[in-house]
């Protein structure tokens, strides 16, 4: 269905650890890579390399995301995040995810979207928009 999308495909992309990306309930001194942020840079990075594989118009969403984040990441260290499309069925594709630091791999997982049509996908939204209006 996807023609420049297949079993294989993968991209990695190096995240530098921020701020903004990490936790701070331990104090300054102990930040470190939340995990939510994670998520949010593996959902980023799988999105993007499936975006540059599709049709224009196409887009893709996040259905189900299941990682073990097992290694810490401090404020200022740099993670390589990989992700590897390991399953395409219909408009569904999964993708093996993975993410190192330099001293740790700190996270292995699964992560599946949803190819969709943007104006399609617009329209429903509109659509729910206005039914809750109307409740």
């Amino acid at each position: 269905m996807y023609e420049n999308l297949a079993v294989g495909t993968s991209a990695s992309r190096t995240i530098t650890v921020d701020a903004e990306r990490t936790i701070d309930f331990m104090g300054e001194d102990c930040r470190v890579y939340a995990t939510p942020s994670l998520v949010r840079d593996i959902e980023h990075t799988c999105r993007d390399m499936i975006v540059a594989h599709i049709p224009e118009g196409q887009d893709s969403v996040g259905t189900i995301v299941n990682i073990a984040h097992t290694a810490p990441t401090l404020l200022g260290m740099e993670v390589t995040v990989t992700v590897t499309v390991t399953e395409i069925e219909g408009r569904k594709v999964v993708l093996e995810v993975s993410a190192k630091d330099p001293l740790d791999t700190i996270c292995k997982g699964r992560h599946e979207r949803f190819i969709v049509d943007v104006d399609k996908t617009q329209q429903r939204l509109l659509q729910k928009a206005a039914k809750l209006q109307e409740a």
